[in-house]
């Protein structure tokens, strides 16, 4: 496409060049090692892979055009000699310009799909599958999934560069829609993160239905304050969906009714909602309870224990509804779904030891994952987890409390320790889990933990994994080492 078609109706600058004359044949990019010939390279400030710093070498690579970001210096006269022959266009925000001429570039292909969006704290990645999943089941639909364990169509993963983004990258998030919809897709499930919302990644994705999960104390590194990561997850709301279903036993869901009046759908397990859970039956092998809806009752069932698990069920059938499907046959899907990967993922040892994946990595999911396996051990509960580097450090001590209070023995490890010392994470962690007088552990080499928790475990126990669910690596330093927990249990529950 032209540049000019690329950025019609946007606010641009053209510094040399013309638009008009420009074609992009090779798609978009913020980073100057992935530019081929024909790219439009986009200039983010304080990109990783790019930025302005990096607009020599996409210039070397061959790029068709470059945005430049407003607040954003001008080039060097030597970038300028290289640039020779290349448009160059300013803009005022290049993020807010990318979501835009990204999705131009591929189609709007949002457009032409079912889009389910999912923001919160915890759930996101639970409901993502658990949409697929209904939506395969009852009505045979083709559903995308990009998200925390990758985007794939199915159970074919979409080749991707390696990156620790729940969310795409705007140029990258419209390629995956793009080759979905051009694969017979047609719905998609997107986790939201609060980051992806704030830099505009999900701009321009044309959102038929957005799902607030919760909102509990996470991620304040990147929001400095609960006010601002709340911010952060409402953008969703704000022009950027259709039709939105929300948890009214959060008090944010109450913001999102007063946004968006009319076009809001209700869901709850105390709070009165157009969809209700109550009698609920758990054991190890999920929930049983009564779905309500408009006047009638459906007797309901999921593989996975827990009160949370259930709110996850309400939020997908409400959403698979809020785009025409029928509750009846949502609800007789629920009880057929897979197990989601690092969710309440179970396993038993040759010894008899149930182990349980999760990715609760935060104060509030580990509570509710440890309550609900609380509820049905027999024996004793013993929790392997760390806190990620680099991240959020206030949550740190109240997660070994939260771990020591509901467990009978901790481990405590590495999550993800990015640029932090392991053991400066594990001393933070140790307060709040010393207090409870639990007894514990401490190994910061994370599969010699989960090796501990596994040879001291007893027929009748379950080992709790908590903090990395279904992540394949492990971030240490800036590399991601290949790391998977199940894997690592299935081998050496083999030994």
């Amino acid at each position: 496409m032209k540049l000019s078609e690329l950025l019609a109706g946007h606010d641009y600058h053209v510094l040399q060049g013309d638009p008009e004359m420009t074609w992009i044949t090779a798609g978009t990019t913020f980073d100057a090692d992935r530019v081929r010939p024909g790219s439009l390279f986009i200039a983010v400030p304080g990109h990783g892979g790019g930025g302005p710093g990096s607009v020599g070498p996409a210039l070397a690579r061959g790029a068709a055009a470059v945005l430049l970001d407003g607040g954003a210096a001008d080039l060097p006269g030597s970038v300028w000699a290289a640039a020779e022959g290349v448009c160059v266009v300013r803009v005022p925000d290049t993020r807010r310009a990318a979501a835009v001429v990204a999705s131009r570039y591929f189609g709007e292909p949002g457009r032409q799909m079912d889009m389910v969006a999912i923001t919160g704290t915890n759930g996101k990645t639970s409901v993502s599958y658990m949409v697929e999943s209904v939506l395969r089941i009852f009505g045979g639909v083709k559903v995308g999934v990009i998200g925390t364990s990758g985007s794939r169509i199915g159970d074919e993963l979409i080749p991707m560069p390696p990156s620790e983004l729940t969310t795409p990258e705007s140029p990258d998030l419209q390629y995956l829609l793009g080759c979905m919809r051009d694969r017979g897709v047609t719905s998609v499930a997107l986790e939201a993160t609060s980051m992806a919302l704030l830099t505009h990644r999900v701009d321009q994705t044309f959102i038929d239905v957005g799902v607030f999960t919760n909102l509990t104390q996470d991620h304040l590194d990147d929001h400095g304050s609960m006010t601002n990561y709340q911010d952060a997850k409402l953008r969703l709301f704000q022009g950027l969906c259709r039709h939105a279903v929300v948890n009214a036993d959060d008090p944010v869901g109450a913001a999102i009714q007063a946004m968006m009046p009319g076009v809001v759908t209700t869901y709850a397990l105390d709070a009165e909602a157009d969809f209700r859970a109550t009698d609920l039956v758990m054991d190890a092998s999920g929930t049983r309870f009564t779905l309500h809806h408009d006047g009638r009752k459906y007797p309901a069932a999921i593989p996975v224990p827990g009160r949370f698990s259930v709110a996850n069920a309400l939020a997908t059938v409400a959403a698979c509804h809020a785009l025409g499907h029928d509750v009846g046959g949502l609800v007789a899907a629920l009880d057929r779904m897979p197990p989601v990967p690092g969710r309440f993922e179970r396993f038993q040892t040759p010894r008899g030891t149930s182990v349980i994946v999760d990715y609760a990595h935060s104060p509030d999911s580990l509570d509710k994952v440890l309550t609900a396996i609380r509820g049905f051990a027999r024996g004793r509960v013993i929790t392997v987890f760390g806190c990620g580097g680099n991240r959020d450090t206030t949550k740190r001590a109240d997660m070994g409390r939260i771990a020591g209070t509901h467990s009978d023995l901790c481990v405590l490890t590495s999550d993800n320790p990015r640029n932090e010392d392991p053991e400066a994470i594990l001393d933070q962690i140790t307060p709040g889990l010393a207090a409870t007088g639990t007894p514990f552990e401490r190994c910061a080499d994370r599969r010699r933990a989960i090796a501990f928790a596994l040879s001291v475990a007893r027929p009748d126990d379950i080992v709790l994994i908590a903090g990395k669910g279904s992540e394949p690596h492990q971030i240490v330093g800036e590399k991601l080492l290949p790391f998977s927990d199940m894997a690592t249990v299935r081998e050496l529950a083999e030994v």
